[in-house]
């Protein structure tokens, strides 16, 4: 479905009210960053767009309706010319007798007007600016329909990389607390003397490094929080926001549907449309040259300071002694134009055959972008299963070297590269199984629907 045509529904996040003095939390499903995007402002902005170019459709057609004109004027002008001097616009002219001699006294006149114009036929002139109106409102559709989408693709990236952030910060803080065990085994084997008291030294450098990690970790999920607040428009303080889809990161998806084609995507709707404007501009260009019908009919009151004979009269001047009133039918032709409007026609046809080059392009951009992120959604897939393989390996082998360690089989630089390379274990898998969610991500982007990203969460 198209998006722009969705109901614009701001789906009211999952509050949870926390106790008296605390600020109230909020608990974000990806699902909602999809409508909760809609209310940013630079979205909003490209939709208020969408809706202003709409009415270009309607005053396209408005034309069909017949314009009347209705006037007053009242002023002073030289004897010399009968009828007083009017100020062109909405006064057809009237002709008069001129005086026979210069004279140039000032003599009042008006006039009242009511000017009525309409063009029924307009041999299809009328028509192509409808077209090229509606043509344009597709446009501005499939403006607002790609901006929505590109948002609610960041949006969701960033989310995502924040539950690997989050991630990360439970694999620090295990990190630390295994520090923190290996600590303490040291003071009791130190103190029992089967380990040297340079063990004690060296689990507190540890420690304090496993803390720093965390601290930094802390400061880059602030910050993509901040950013998923901005894209997603949310109000209060990142750590009011709380993610609710982190068990994503424990698990991957299944059965993406990767035969969605590429002509559904925003991107190529926007260039149809651009060329579908082109084609418009192009035959509305061409009707340029076709003739005009205008008909017209006027009823026209008049009074002059100066009557037949040649008498002044101001107190004539005041009123409407004269009444006339007159219809016609006028057909024009723009002959000298005809070279004007076939460079217009050429310059047009260059534009639309540009578009149609941009088209073509998008498409093999579209493909190989499609055939691309269907190749890595499958490798990633597979890269996320041997990261398990690898993690669990790791944390038998630390298991073994804490016991070794405890039995004085093994020295302490064993035991910390064997947490080490846990930690390390840790945060590949959590990054594998990131980078294969992020990858359907990119998959779904390719199709142009989010929904093949959305349905895989649970």
């Amino acid at each position: 479905m198209n998006v722009y045509h969705k109901k614009m529904l701001i789906s009211s996040c999952f509050v949870m009210l926390s106790l008296p003095g605390i600020a109230q939390q909020k608990t974000i499903h990806i699902r909602d960053l999809l409508l909760l995007v809609q209310s940013q402002p630079q979205v909003k902005a490209t939709e208020q767009q969408t809706q202003a170019a709409q009415y270009n459709i309607r005053m396209a057609r408005n034309t069909l309706v017949p314009e009347v004109t209705a006037a007053y004027q009242a002023g002073y002008a030289t004897y010399n010319n009968i009828t007083g001097m009017s100020y062109p616009g909405s006064f057809l002219p009237i002709s008069g007798p001129p005086s026979a001699d210069n004279i140039y006294d000032l003599v009042p006149g008006t006039a009242l007007t009511a000017l009525v114009k309409w063009n029924p036929l307009t041999f299809g002139q009328r028509q192509a600016a409808v077209e090229k109106a509606a043509a344009q409102y597709k446009l501005a559709g499939s403006i607002y329909n790609e901006t929505l989408f590109r948002q609610q693709y960041l949006a969701i990236s960033t989310y995502l990389d924040a539950v690997y952030l989050k991630k990360l910060l439970l694999s620090f803080e295990m990190n630390i607390e295994r520090t923190r065990a290996g600590l303490q085994q040291s003071l009791v084997l130190a103190q029992q003397g089967l380990r040297p008291g340079i063990d004690t030294t060296q689990f507190q450098s540890v420690l304090a490094q496993a803390q720093t990690d965390l601290l930094a970790a802390q400061r880059q999920y602030y910050t993509l929080i901040t950013e998923l607040s901005r894209l997603a428009d949310l109000p209060g303080k990142p750590d009011e926001i709380i993610l609710a889809d982190t068990s994503l990161i424990n698990q991957l998806p299944t059965g993406a549907d990767t035969t969605a084609h590429f002509t559904a995507h925003p991107s190529f709707q926007y260039y149809q449309t651009k060329k579908e404007v082109s084609e418009a501009t192009l035959k509305e260009a061409g009707r340029a040259w076709r003739p005009k019908l205008d008909l017209w009919a006027n009823a026209y009151a008049r009074g002059s300071g100066v009557d037949a004979a040649g008498n002044v009269s101001k107190a004539d001047g005041w009123s409407l002694s004269r009444k006339n009133y007159g219809a016609g039918i006028q057909l024009s032709f723009p002959i000298l134009q005809f070279s004007q409007v076939n460079l217009q026609k050429k310059q047009y046809r260059l534009l639309l055959k540009s578009d149609e080059t941009q088209l073509d392009q998008v498409k093999l951009n579209l493909q190989k972008q499609l055939e691309t992120a269907q190749f890595s959604y499958q490798q990633n897939l597979l890269i996320a299963k041997q990261a398990l393989i690898q993690s669990q390996a790791a944390r038998y082998a630390f298991d073994g070297l804490k016991l070794s360690y405890e039995s004085g089989l093994a020295d302490f630089t064993r035991l910390v590269q064997g947490q080490y390379e846990l930690l390390k274990a840790e945060t590949g898998e959590a990054g594998a199984f990131l980078q294969a969610w992020h990858a359907l991500l990119e998959l779904a982007a390719a199709n142009g629907q989010l929904d093949v990203f959305t349905d895989k969460l649970k």
